[in-house]
């Protein structure tokens, strides 16, 4: 059975992954009910734990000293649960895929029929058809790490059905949903994952390269 996380630490992760974001935004990354986020960023404010921006662009952030409750809060529970092995096994499987899927988010924005680069237009019903089945291999490569990692840690449980959905969309002919940055896409959700397993094992983007 996978360990659940503490909603405050579910908060403070969501944080850091989003960067930057109102309560609802949190309250999804964190897969915790709207009404029990925001009571829960009001107190890591009042800590000095967050901060509240308010203005043209308002939401909540991490600290400096937030950021760094929130990396020693992983490390203890990554141990607590045991799951460290467990959850680098599936980071350097999931690593193994990186490149893959920016191989195939670059073949669905960009052409090159004749050795010169050009925007996708998605006009080729056929060229689309192509990179669509390749995310839909690379997805069925990538639903078992999703499944081992959510058995090691309850939240990364919802990766794999996240994933699903963006693709269930692709597929249907929603074409934003492949790679567009401001929804939850494909290629976003994917980021997302790439970032928990590295701030969940205190790696740095830098060292290994990104999506």
């Amino acid at each position: 059975m996978s360990t659940p996380s503490d909603p405050r630490l579910l908060v403070m992760h969501g944080l850091r992954l989003k960067g930057f974001g109102e309560a609802a935004a949190i309250a999804e990354a964190a897969d915790l009910p709207d009404a029990e986020v925001k009571p829960l960023l009001d107190e890591l404010v009042s800590e000095g734990v967050a901060t509240y921006r308010d203005g043209r662009l308002s939401g909540f952030s991490l600290t400096k000293p937030g950021r760094e409750a929130h990396a020693a809060a992983l490390a203890e529970e990554l141990d607590r649960a045991g799951a460290r092995e467990s959850v680098a096994a599936g980071y350097e499987r999931f690593l193994g895929l990186n490149t893959d899927l920016l191989g195939i988010c670059t073949a669905w924005q960009l052409r090159d029929p004749e050795g010169e680069a050009t925007l996708n237009d998605h006009t080729d019903a056929a060229y689309d058809a192509d990179v669509v089945g390749r995310l839909g291999s690379l997805h069925t490569a990538v639903e078992p790490i999703c499944a081992d990692l959510g058995a090691a840690l309850d939240r990364f449980g919802s990766y794999g059905p996240r994933l699903a959905h963006a693709l269930d969309r692709v597929q249907a002919g929603d074409v934003d949903w492949f790679t567009k940055p401001m929804i939850a896409s494909y290629h976003t959700i994917w980021f997302e994952m790439h970032e928990d397993l590295l701030s969940t094992l205190g790696i740095e983007r830098g060292s290994e390269g990104g999506a």
